[in-house]
């Protein structure tokens, strides 16, 4: 495995041509804040529109201060800001996104997801992180998956089909003073890699759960909203998928569809998932379980 943040947070090869992909390019290999992080992320989503922003503006974006994103500028080695800018024009020439018209709030967080899906298929132009994933998945016996709070309905949605074809799935969408005793007792079971489900706000307990989970051995796959997400630092391999963030409620549809791509890639690895499968609809017919 490689470092903290994984050849998923790179994001794909043929998907390097993007915006996005070079901004992202641009981060890595820096030790960057959580403030700092916060700006990263929020460039990463409005790839397009990021060379065009003043320092103002991108504050703005980010709900941090203009000095901090002077900062952030500097900590990527550049001379300020303008710097900076001037950077990402010349090797990531865009123009503004359209004005979408009279579009309502709730369209504008259709289009935005829409743009976070177009995003997810450009980092899965590179399927070897989520290939990785799918073995790394496949192999534990048992498979903890943990999710919390925003997090727990991708956690129980992924632990549900799961259960289909991995002969042992353990739901880990409780927090508390157990959390490190299900993780301890999955590791005694013979678990080697613990799936994780981080979305923000990223509950402190996540964190402090997978750097015990790495403590006691475990491999940690986080799908996260962001490569700099405060998870990154205890996850050995993470696989970026952005959260719309329109609305009153942040929107998950990538991280969804994200978790799905990981269970067709962990099935490409169970030799007998197609049996379970079957085995499950024989029996699901047999007790009526389903009107369709």
């Amino acid at each position: 495995m490689s470092g903290t943040s994984g050849a998923g947070a790179r994001g794909g090869t043929d998907g390097g041509d993007s915006p996005a992909a070079r901004l992202q390019a641009l981060f890595e290999g820096h030790r960057l804040t959580p403030t700092q992080r916060r700006i990263a992320h929020s460039m990463v989503r409005r790839a397009s529109d990021v060379p065009f922003l003043s320092s103002v503006e991108l504050a703005e974006l980010a709900g941090v201060s203009q000095p901090s994103v002077t900062r952030f500028a500097v900590a990527l080695g550049f001379d300020g800001y303008p710097a900076l800018r001037r950077h990402l024009r010349e090797v990531a020439p865009a123009e503004p996104v359209a004005d979408t018209g009279a579009v309502n709030e709730y369209q504008q967080a259709v289009a935005a997801e829409i743009e976070n899906l177009r995003h997810l298929a450009e980092v899965l132009a590179d399927p070897g992180p989520v290939r990785e994933a799918g073995r790394l998945l496949a192999g534990s016996r048992p498979l903890p998956v943990l999710g919390l709070r925003a997090a727990a309905a991708q956690a129980h949605g992924f632990a549900y089909f799961a259960a289909k074809v991995h002969p042992d799935v353990r739901l880990l969408g409780e927090g508390g003073t157990m959390l490190h005793d299900r993780i301890d007792a999955a590791v005694r079971a013979g678990a080697d890699t613990l799936l994780c489900f981080a979305l923000p706000r990223h509950p402190r307990e996540v964190v402090e759960a997978l750097a015990h989970a790495k403590e006691a051995g475990l491999t940690v796959v986080t799908v996260a909203d962001s490569a700099f997400a405060p998870v990154a630092k205890v996850s050995d391999l993470l696989l970026p998928a952005a959260v719309g963030t329109g609305l009153a409620f942040d929107t998950a549809c990538a991280p969804m569809l994200l978790g799905r791509v990981l269970l067709e890639a962990m099935c490409d690895d169970l030799p007998d998932a197609q049996a379970r499968l079957e085995e499950f609809d024989a029996k699901a017919v047999a007790r009526g379980l389903f009107v369709d």
